[in-house]
């Protein structure tokens, strides 16, 4: 991995986890992707939230209810011991799992974005694999805004970690990694958000300059999103210019092919990358 600190940084959302006909984490998709997680790989992961409130229907027989901060501030609190109980039990048991949960501070600190950097890059070598989510139980929506808001007053540059695409880019800019792997609902983007068979492969350039000129362009083709509060295809593009133009190669694609088919080229997935 010449020139590259770390192999692939990936990340899953929510919905990729769920199986909506059985209102349940859906085993076979975070099965599957954890077998095929291992050391140099670093795994951002949505989910803890709806995994915890469905946990939490199963067992009471209905759902928390009052102030929204706080009821997923709970659900969350829920499903994160779930969801990391259950990529333990599927990714091989050779490996070392470490769950890292991260917050908008670890971006906005120099000293701690070199704390999280150092964490992170001791994991190869100690045969581990580093789960992130973020920190939602004690991240309060409104008390975040407030912190981003004085850095910016200061004229300082304020990293908010808005989704979990977001989340893996800047870990993917931080880390300096060979691939970006970005799991979503559809194939990857389309020239036409209506018709499917209008998948951009590639988005590529002859240098940063050029291809963030590309990814602009392809930007102005993307409208709407997956789910209520989701940014689309749009916001993803945005997320991946850093990581794409420090040399990163960015797949966006579908939870429905492996990691392997995906970076070899097998499956179909939008490529983005430097020429």
């Amino acid at each position: 991995m010449a020139n590259f600190d770390i192999e692939l940084v990936g990340k899953i959302g929510s919905m990729a986890l769920i199986d909506k006909e059985w209102k349940q984490m859906n085993y076979n998709v975070i099965a599957r992707i954890s077998k095929e997680l291992r050391p140099g790989y670093v795994w951002v992961t949505s989910g803890a939230t709806e995994i915890g409130r469905l946990d939490f229907i199963k067992r009471n027989g209905y759902e928390l209810e009052g102030n929204a901060q706080d009821v997923k501030t709970d659900y969350a609190a829920q499903g994160q011991t779930i969801l990391m109980q259950t990529y333990r039990d599927f990714i091989d048991p050779k490996f070392n799992v470490r769950q890292i949960l991260i917050e908008n501070q670890h971006f906005n600190d120099e000293e701690k974005r070199e704390y999280i950097r150092n964490l992170l890059l001791r994991c190869p070598a100690q045969n581990a694999i580093p789960i992130i989510n973020y920190n939602d139980p004690v991240s309060n929506d409104e008390i975040v805004k407030v912190e981003i808001d004085e850095l910016r007053k200061k004229g300082k540059k304020a990293v908010h970690l808005v989704d979990n695409d977001e989340t893996a880019s800047q870990v993917a800019d931080l880390l300096k990694c060979k691939n970006l792997l970005i799991y979503t609902s559809t194939v990857g983007i389309y020239a036409d958000p209506k018709d499917e068979s209008t998948l951009i492969k590639e988005i590529s350039g002859k240098d940063e300059y050029e291809l963030l000129d590309n990814i602009t362009a392809a930007q102005q083709k993307c409208e709407g999103a997956s789910r209520a509060g989701a940014n689309g295809a749009k916001a993803k593009l945005e997320y991946i210019k850093g990581p794409a133009s420090n040399g990163t190669k960015v797949y966006i694609a579908n939870p429905k092919y492996t990691i392997k088919d995906i970076l070899s080229g097998v499956a179909p997935c939008t490529r983005i990358f430097v020429k």
